[in-house]
């Protein structure tokens, strides 16, 4: 265990969080949350080392080299486990268009099939949000974009908290569950043609957090990897992949640093350089 007073959980209004980033005693901020309270704070950090992990709208791209039926079900969960609360989590599912709907149908099949309910029940994969107003924020959102033009195919009800798994497809660009992070149970599903050209959109976002993609095309995986701007680039799994001991952050908006068991050594401590030169 750890040594008394190493470790405290402090619950503040941001006013006091403020007022901890602004103490010089404070050596290290760390900070996991949203674009917009993260970049404040580290305005405020002044010369303190600062990681930040802010979240993303992650894409995941299905080729039609790959056999996207064996792939489904962990796309379906990228997209929809822990209700999508998830910085991670898959919310911009780009098809080429050979495929497209086909993969549709059966995204939307598996989607209403999901077990929503009590989180503390084990076959649970979609439970409720974590406040009421989580759950008006995210069914705002989906409203907007069906104002927008988008097709509801699933989901965009609530029960209580739980807002069931929804599907939109013919998002507009500048609606907020394309744009922003939705942190919630809500997928886009879009066609493709071109693969440099889905990979474009994939970069379109202020966010590079993680990326997924799902091809059976050894150099278009290498493609992307030189070409996403993300801090994750995962393929043949969705961008909710990831062990602790894998770097972790992102790019762009998404944040600065890297966590993961030694790249947060790396960012917690102060490299020394000692030199020993023979005495005289």
């Amino acid at each position: 265990g750890l040594p008394p007073a190493a470790l405290s959980v402090l619950h503040c209004p941001p006013a006091t969080a403020e007022r901890l980033v602004l103490d010089e005693r404070v050596a290290v901020l760390s900070f996991t949350g949203s674009d917009t309270v993260g970049w404040r704070l580290k305005s405020l950090a002044g010369r303190k080392a600062v990681i930040l992990e802010l979240g993303g709208n992650a894409p995941c791209v299905v080729d039609e080299t790959v056999a996207w039926e064996r792939a489904l079900p962990t796309i379906v969960l990228g997209a929809f486990a822990y209700a999508g609360q998830v910085c991670v989590k898959a919310q911009r599912i780009l098809v080429h268009r050979s495929r497209f709907d086909a993969f549709l149908q059966a995204f939307v099949s598996a989607t209403r099939a999901l077990p929503c309910g009590d989180p503390l029940d084990e076959r649970t994969v979609v439970g409720p949000l974590i406040e009421e107003k989580h759950v008006e924020r995210v069914l705002a959102w989906i409203a907007q974009a069906r104002a927008a033009g988008a097709t509801l195919h699933c989901g965009g009800t609530r029960t209580g908290q739980l807002v069931h798994p929804t599907v939109l497809t013919g998002v507009p660009d500048s609606a907020h569950v394309s744009c922003d992070e939705v942190f919630g149970p809500v997928a886009i599903v879009e066609p493709f043609d071109d693969f440099s050209a889905a990979l474009e959109r994939c970069n379109a976002s202020r966010y590079g957090l993680q990326a997924g993609l799902f091809t059976a095309d050894l150099s278009r995986a290498l493609l992307a990897a030189r070409t996403l701007e993300f801090g994750g680039v995962i393929v043949n799994d969705t961008s909710s992949f990831r062990i602790d001991s894998m770097p972790y952050g992102g790019s762009k908006h998404s944040g600065l640093g890297r966590e993961g068991v030694r790249s947060a050594m790396e960012e917690l401590t102060e490299p020394r350089t000692i030199v020993l030169r023979p005495a005289p």
